[in-house]
């Protein structure tokens, strides 16, 4: 038997306050773009904005629907839109902000199962890593210098061959 870790290293921020002033806006927008979710059942809104190689800021928010849970999270949306629009422009950083309707928003939280996916074949698609700054309408904020991290174990394209 052999045994193996698996960790990584993310910065830990007290407040957007102390973000460097570029991520700071980022996260501030995310923040507003919550307000754009549709999110009736959950009552839990998430925006998600992507700085774009070229200066340019893409944003998207979690779109729920009657067929729950089969709505789109905002981390999805965010990359669908960019793929369609800027189809080959790389994605420098995503920030990723939720407002909870029924209770405290007050701690960063982390992408989905489907969303760490997503990332993970986007960063591998572009082969440039894409920094994640992920925090709530207050709080702590959590910076993560390669979306892929957080995903160990993958299972990609590679696989399949």
């Amino acid at each position: 038997m052999k045994k193996k870790t698996v960790q990584f290293e993310y910065e830990v921020y007290p407040s957007v306050k102390r973000l460097e002033n570029g991520d700071a806006v980022l996260l501030e927008r995310a923040r507003v773009v919550t307000a754009t979710a549709y999110a009736p059942y959950s009552n839990f809104q998430v925006g998600a904005v992507a700085l774009l190689a070229n200066g340019e800021i893409v944003q998207g928010s979690n779109q729920e629907n009657a067929s729950y849970p089969v709505g789109l999270c905002a981390e999805r949306v965010l990359l669908s839109a960019i793929s369609s629009i800027h189809s080959n422009m790389q994605i420098k950083t995503i920030a990723i902000s939720y407002h909870n309707l029924n209770g405290k928003s007050n701690r960063p939280i982390s992408p989905c199962g489907i969303c760490r996916q997503t990332l993970l074949e986007y960063e591998m698609r572009q082969k440039h890593p894409i920094r994640l700054v992920m925090g709530g309408m207050d709080g702590k904020v959590f910076v993560i210098p390669n979306a892929g991290m957080l995903l160990p174990l993958s299972f990609t394209g590679d696989d399949l061959k």
